[in-house]
């Protein structure tokens, strides 16, 4: 066999070596992903993005927005807590340093990273309505984080453009690509905060386990229609709609929403 045969046969066995090992699973869905970054390392990087995003951007200081987007915050935190407790996996929350800010932005968007590492922009909270509109953005964000759909895209990117190499390895290596390579998972770039769009899947996936946590936190998960009909319609006549660039509102994710309630009102009191 020539060599360049047996080094690509030796490069995809790898690949699927690297396929088969390191797997982890979903919370709620159970569905497989591939892990090839530990959560350390995720949340490591997640806290020095998070620090110099709030330097270079004007915090809120409108005291009553502020304190219902920590209070929506600390109940689905409570809520995802609670969750993990009883399904004996406390330990994936390990190293979280939950933190809620919210930026005065006029911009329609949220996101969360690694560690529980949350932004709401005040834009946001005029098509929220009310905090059961908040929870809708935050239990969402929040789901993508626990799902560890942003380890997951750093995976695959590491699996795709640096052979599965390990993240500790890749830093050592090729640092500039590397860090390239986390902040394209979540969409971070030169402007910190604007996200990229996930996945369909992790979309769909957030959309459950958000409706799940914020029924937990004692949300009607019910509302969350009337959010996102409200945001498709403010699509119509706004041009600041970030989050619409990486949330797509249509009718397609209203109908699966609404398929999911009763798997999330399990869990909703009042």
């Amino acid at each position: 066999m020539p060599a360049l045969k047996k080094s690509l046969l030796y490069f995809l066995l790898l690949c699927l070596s690297l396929v088969l090992t390191a797997c982890s699973t979903v919370p709620i869905t159970g569905r497989s992903q591939l892990s090839l970054v530990s959560p350390a390392q995720m949340q490591s990087m997640s806290y020095s993005q998070y620090d110099a995003f709030l330097k270079e951007h004007k915090v809120s200081t409108d005291r009553q927005k502020t304190e219902m987007v920590q209070r929506v915050g600390y109940r689905i935190q409570r809520a995802v807590e609670r969750y993990f407790a009883a399904a004996n996996m406390s330990s994936q929350l390990n190293g979280f340093q939950w933190e809620f800010n919210l930026i005065a932005d006029d911009q329609v968007n949220a996101w969360a990273m690694p560690g529980g590492k949350v932004v709401v922009y005040e834009g946001i909270l005029d098509v929220a309505q009310n905090e059961t509109g908040l929870a809708v953005v935050m239990g969402h964000e929040i789901a993508h984080v626990v799902a560890n759909h942003g380890a997951e895209r750093m995976s695959q990117s590491l699996m795709a453009q640096m052979g599965g190499m390990a993240l500790d390895l890749a830093l050592h290596d090729s640092p500039a690509q590397t860090r390239a390579l986390w902040l394209q998972a979540y969409g971070l770039g030169s402007q910190v905060g604007v996200i990229l769009p996930y996945s369909r899947l992790h979309e769909s996936e957030a959309d459950r386990l958000g409706l799940i946590f914020m029924a937990m936190a004692g949300y009607d998960p019910a509302q969350a229609v009337g959010f996102w009909q409200r945001m498709s319609a403010s699509s119509k006549n706004s041009n600041n709609l970030e989050f619409l660039s990486t949330h797509p509102s249509d009718a397609t994710r209203i109908a699966k929403i609404k398929q999911t309630l009763p798997e999330a009102r399990r869990y909703y009191k009042k």
